[in-house]
């Protein structure tokens, strides 16, 4: 992981370093130090944070969690698990289950703004503002074919 890392004695790497080896910018490492999700570093006499391949490994896997959508919470949970190997799998099988439902339920919100959309883009008719039908919605209070939030779907993986 270090091949293309300028590093401090090969076993270290400055936050740069652990910014390009894992394309995390490095106000974000920073923000998981304080927060948490990443360990305090250790640091040189100078002052300067150092990190080891752990921290890349680390945040590689916070850097994954996060790509998949899941809250920076779910990933801490999620962290706790992976430091305990020999438990169950049960509680992460549980956080991605939830999770699928919360992306799958912005999907179908997704959906039904997508066909609103649509229904205001088909009614544009060119012309002048005064008779656009798209400033026209925006305008109402609640747009006239907005119904009520969409039922949640079933689910694939419900019988699990």
């Amino acid at each position: 992981m270090f091949r293309d890392v300028k590093c401090l004695r090969s076993r270290f790497m400055l936050i740069g370093g652990l910014a390009k080896a894992t394309g995390t910018k490095v106000n974000t490492i920073r923000f998981y130090e304080d927060i948490g999700l990443m360990p305090e570093p250790e640091r040189t006499a100078a002052g300067q944070r150092t990190y080891t391949e752990r921290d890349v490994k680390r945040l590689a896997f916070i850097r994954q969690a996060r790509k998949l959508g899941f809250s920076i919470e779910e990933a801490r949970s999620l962290l706790e698990l992976k430091n305990t190997p020999n438990g169950s799998c049960d509680k992460a099988g549980d956080i991605a289950k939830q999770h699928l439902l919360s992306v799958e339920d912005r999907l179908t919100r997704l959906e039904a703004l997508r066909a609103e959309l649509e229904n205001v883009v088909v009614s544009c008719t060119g012309g002048d503002v005064s008779d656009c039908k798209i400033i026209e919605t925006l305008s109402q209070s609640r747009p006239k074919s907005v119904s009520a939030k969409p039922k949640r779907r079933s689910h694939a993986f419900s019988s699990l």
